[in-house]
């Protein structure tokens, strides 16, 4: 790579490598595991730096980078390392208002499976198009939309399991 196009591509990686880092935390629910997705995806990026520069949006390039890592490392369980029991310390940065209801929601994203997760946060917590998403995860537009619907039923079911519950009358 060339001077030029090292000093671009360090400038694009630093400003966006916390945005990174919370989508794979969101994905993955681990923070050293997020780390090391965003470590993959930047070494990816840094190979294919020029191709990733010639891309109509070098944002939803690099999203689709850090997706596929994520799937990779779902589908080879094998290659990632066991949980401990107990973690020393806590891991990641904390708002004190808001931990209660992030562990909720990182507890209900934990029970969807990888592509299922994979949508609802593009679509959700990135706010990409459906388009967008379809691109990224290399589905149909019509497979984005199934999933995230299911995807969200999943989770309200998840937070309110009382089939009695009329979300119409809370509105």
């Amino acid at each position: 790579m060339k001077a030029v196009d090292e000093g671009e591509y360090r400038q694009f990686a630093g400003a966006r490598m916390e945005q990174l880092r919370r989508t794979a935390f969101l994905l993955c629910r681990d923070w050293h595991q997020a780390d090391d997705l965003v470590a993959i995806t930047l070494g990816k990026l840094y190979r294919n730096w020029g191709r990733a520069r010639r891309a109509d949006n070098v944002e939803a390039y690099v999203r689709g980078i850090l997706m596929n890592a994520f799937l990779d490392e779902t589908r080879r369980p094998w290659r990632r390392e066991e949980p401990a029991e107990q973690l020393p310390e806590a891991a990641g940065p904390q708002d004190i208002d808001t931990v209660d209801t992030r562990a909720d929601l990182l507890a209900l994203l934990d029970k969807l499976g990888p592509g299922r997760r994979a949508v609802v946060v593009l679509r959700f917590y990135c706010d990409l198009s459906v388009q967008d998403t379809a691109a990224i995860l290399n589905i149909s537009e019509g497979a984005v939309k199934s999933q995230a619907a299911r995807g969200l039923h999943t989770l309200r079911l998840l937070a309110d399991p009382d089939p009695a519950t009329d979300r119409r009358e809370s509105r």
